[in-house]
């Protein structure tokens, strides 16, 4: 299993130590797009100041993400696959990437006025589409840059710069731009420029912090041909992925159990984040203020936990860190079923975002541990896709808590037990077993 995970890059010289820091710059920088665009500040800014009503502002918002979550969910697997054909993740990673800040770019134009909702949907849509391609490609270099012995310390360090990289700027635009009443470059609530000029702003902030991986990531050599008419080759690549997932049944089932598995516990941990200030501003009374600072000490706990549990992971493995994770999750959820204290809720909430991280960073470490570096590409576009497939059970579980027990903080039970299922589908999932087979079929 080694062998098929050293690469060229995986020395541990200063000069692969460099190359994994511009790596994790990426996640730094991405951070703009998910805690800024997605999260916390202009998504709400769509569907309260630019929708006509908050209620169907929050419903195109969803049926607009559910339309993109079924093209990445279509598209990923062959665009990974694709990419490891011609061994161009660096090159597909900076086309995707540009065309997620230009979409980011795009918002400036976003006023706030219902004429512009459809044009943020589209936007916000065809971003995270991207987004989700990049991030295939993105993983698709940690295989190429890593070893073994340091793959849940790598994985868990670019997870950890996301969540600082989040953080900071959360902290800067919130001084500079939200806060004041003029901010930086004439930022006002004029015809939502303050949030127009966020979304620049975040855009540029990706820009820069992307271009260095793309300098730096190690080159692969193409494992087979890339050219010929991109529609027939995308229809050929996804012919094989057909037969790749028929082979993984019979073949690497404990590989594809991991997908299933990590489907169900990484969408309650999405869930976690898409709700939790819902519930912090109607179960117990949080501002909008308090609500981006909790964002901010979400990020900054789970980006810790997700550093400090790379250490165990590359000791222990990291179906310990995801299984240890996933029951804190579980038992701190718990208090806020039963709690309208505000002192609660922060108390929980930090512990959950302390162990997201972990649980995160240690899902794509186990996937990374588990795949020989031709077929990065493919088995994240899986990944993803297996992600994707299901995102609809959190948001579901959640709504159908609450119309089922008739109070908002009951939405936390159908979340934890989103995370209940996916503990026990990963606890019998072998991580060693895919590499038995592989290297089974290689010797035959």
């Amino acid at each position: 299993m080694a062998s098929t995970l050293t690469s060229p890059g995986s020395s541990t010289g200063s000069g692969n130590r460099l190359r994994i820091f511009n790596w994790a710059l990426w996640d730094w920088g991405s951070a703009s797009f998910n805690a800024v665009i997605i999260t916390f500040v202009f998504a709400p800014y769509l569907t309260k100041s630019v929708a006509a009503t908050e209620e169907a502002g929050s419903s195109a918002l969803g049926w607009s993400m559910a339309a993109a979550g079924f093209v990445i969910a279509v598209i990923a697997p062959a665009a990974g696959t694709r990419a490891d054909a011609g061994g161009r993740h660096r090159l597909w990673l900076g086309v995707h990437t540009g065309i997620v800040v230009l979409t980011m770019f795009g918002l400036f134009f976003v006023r706030d006025s219902p004429d512009y909702l459809w044009l943020g949907l589209l936007l916000l849509a065809v971003g995270s589409v991207f987004f989700e391609f990049a991030e295939v490609s993105y993983n698709g270099i940690m295989v190429r840059i890593t070893d073994p012995g340091n793959v849940g310390k790598v994985s868990g360090f670019g997870w950890g710069m996301g969540y600082v990289g989040g953080l900071v700027l959360l902290v800067i635009l919130l001084v500079l731009v939200i806060q004041p009443e003029v901010g930086f470059l004439g930022a006002s609530d004029e015809e939502g420029l303050r949030f127009r000029i966020v979304a620049v702003l975040s855009a540029v902030w990706f820009a820069i912090f992307a271009l260095p991986v793309l300098f730096s990531a190690p080159g692969a050599k193409a494992k087979g041909t890339s050219g010929g008419h991109p529609i027939r080759a995308f229809l050929s690549d996804y012919a094989g992925l057909v037969r790749r997932l028929i082979r993984m049944w019979s073949t690497e089932h404990q590989t594809l159990r991991f997908f299933i598995a990590s489907a169900v516990f990484r969408d309650g941990l999405a869930a976690i984040f898409s709700f939790a200030g819902v519930l912090a501003a109607g179960s117990y009374g949080f501002s909008a203020s308090e609500i981006i600072i909790l964002g901010v000490a979400a990020n900054v706990a789970a980006g810790a936990g997700a550093m400090i549990a790379g250490w165990f992971d590359d000791r222990l493995g990291p179906k310990p860190v995801i299984i240890a994770g996933l029951i804190v999750i579980i038992l701190g959820g718990l208090p806020i079923l039963f709690s309208a204290e505000a002192a609660v809720f922060w108390v929980c909430a930090l512990i959950l975002s302390f162990c997201v991280g972990p649980v995160q960073a240690s899902s794509r470490s186990f996937l990374a541990r588990i795949t020989p570096p031709e077929s990065a590409g493919e088995n994240f576009g899986l990944y993803a896709t297996t992600g994707r497939a299901v995102s609809f059970l959190g948001p579901a579980m959640f709504a159908l808590a609450i119309t089922i027990f008739g109070f908002q903080r009951a939405g936390t039970l159908g979340i934890l037990i989103v995370l209940a299922i996916g503990l026990a589908l990963i606890i019998p999932v072998r991580p060693d077993a895919p590499a038995r087979s592989m290297q089974a079929r290689l010797q035959g």
